[in-house]
């Protein structure tokens, strides 16, 4: 085994692409996991990528061109590690929502895998979906997706698409959408239930509907949410579909 110059450049490059996914895809992601561990396989996943993936001679004009190259790994690798993690913040929206609607709003607790303050529902949700990812093995699909990104964008030959912008606006109007799926049951439940409320109101109105409304909204609620947890891996389901579907769109961006 040689190795020469060249193919430390080839090394460092894919290093590059391979860490700036590491740091942004869903579950490698995670403040959970330490830095020296993303580290360690970056490192090992590219000594096995670099002697086994074809590559070709790099072209590039002095430490300003090189430089640009190591920029656009780097981005191509950030871009189609956020746009799959990115999908996984639909599950967070629904559970906000929910928790908004059956009165777990005000109950924030910090998110240890994010770092920002998140509700109850919004971290179970986020949990099971994890877990189901692990039980799948969809993050070996996340690894095998950025492997085989060498194959259809060869190492220094990254053409960034200015229009990658349409692809965030495409999502950002399904991610109400999807969002609002998962929320429907609990938002059908309590707008029977605020219907209810406002009849009594007019018929009974010496009762407090304001006490009586709150325990009943956080009873039906939680009653809907047991019955609906049964859908969940329904709802991680196509989630993963979707994180599968933007990583496949945002590397059609860069070919």
């Amino acid at each position: 085994m040689s190795v020469n110059f060249d193919d430390f450049e080839v090394f460092f490059l894919i290093l590059v692409r391979i860490s700036g996914f590491m740091f942004t895809a869903p579950f490698f992601s995670l403040r959970n996991v330490p830095i020296r561990v993303k580290t360690g396989l970056a490192i090992f996943i590219t000594f096995i990528l670099v002697f086994t993936i074809p590559s070709e001679p790099l072209e590039y004009i002095g430490v300003i061109g090189f430089g640009i190259l190591v920029v656009e790994e780097a981005i191509i690798g950030v871009v189609i590690g956020f746009f799959a993690n990115i999908a996984h913040y639909i599950i967070n929206f629904a559970g906000k929502f929910i928790d908004m609607e059956i009165g777990f709003s005000m109950v924030n607790q910090l998110d240890p895998t994010t770092s920002i303050q998140s509700t109850i529902t919004a971290n179970l949700y986020s949990y099971l979906v994890i877990l189901l990812m692990m039980v799948t093995n969809l993050h070996h699909y996340f690894l095998k997706a950025i492997v085989d990104t060498f194959q259809v964008i060869p190492v220094g030959q990254v053409n960034i698409n200015p229009m990658i912008y349409q692809l965030m606006v495409r999502f950002m109007s399904e991610y109400l959408i999807i969002g609002f799926r998962i929320v429907l049951p609990i938002f059908g439940a309590i707008l029977l239930v605020n219907a209810i409320l406002g009849i009594l109101a007019k018929i009974a109105p010496q009762m407090n509907m304001f006490v009586i409304g709150m325990q009943l909204k956080l009873l039906v609620g939680l009653f809907v949410l047991t019955l609906v947890i049964e859908l969940i891996p329904s709802v991680a389901d196509f989630i993963f579909n979707e994180m599968i579907e933007m990583i496949k769109s945002s590397i059609e961006f860069f070919k």
